[in-house]
């Protein structure tokens, strides 16, 4: 599984394929969000197609029917399962709160990732778990993995050792891989 994922943000980042075309080949993914892209089907396609030639995971957030054309994951947003479209790959979740983690693990998630880690850009203001109440959601994921979403940094994930599998980010990895 990758451990390093790319959530596309179609109003911070309306061209996603350039941060894709820089993600290290087997060792990451991409959450395709874009809800707001005029033309997402299209985008959606030529993600995909980047995504397999530079063998990259693919999930698609909050479309069941598109992941499944494109024979993508599927993304869940709080754990919630979508109807539509037969899954052929890997299904991914966020988490902000443990009933949300307890409902991605009964809709089948296999990874989870956790959020906000720390205080992010995309959400101003808005309150971080910090690394002590991550880790406490964290313990609550298994079976699924862990994974850290925002504020990432290659200092942060260190306060979240023994219990982290992987990272998602946005503006990291949109001006390129950070340390």
């Amino acid at each position: 599984m990758p451990v390093l994922w790319l959530f596309t943000d179609f109003l911070r980042a309306p061209d996603p394929m350039p941060a894709i075309a820089r993600l290290p080949p087997g060792l990451s993914g991409v959450v395709l969000r874009h809800d707001e892209a005029p033309e997402r089907a299209a985008l959606a396609l030529r993600v995909a197609k980047l995504c397999r030639a530079r063998r990259l995971g693919l999930v698609v957030a909050g479309d069941a029917r598109l992941a499944a054309r494109l024979r993508a994951g599927l993304h869940l947003r709080g754990g919630r399962r979508l109807l539509g479209g037969r899954l052929a790959g890997l299904v991914t979740s966020s988490a902000h709160n443990v009933p949300e983690i307890l409902a991605a693990r009964r809709a089948g998630a296999k990874i989870l990732f956790i959020s906000p880690a720390f205080a992010t850009a995309s959400h101003p203001g808005g309150r971080a778990l910090g690394a002590v109440r991550w880790r406490l959601l964290a313990r609550r994921a298994g079976p699924c993995f862990a994974y850290a979403l925002g504020g990432i940094s290659g200092q942060k994930v260190k306060e979240l050792a023994g219990f982290c599998y992987g990272v998602g980010a946005i503006h990291a990895l949109e001006a390129g891989i950070s340390s």
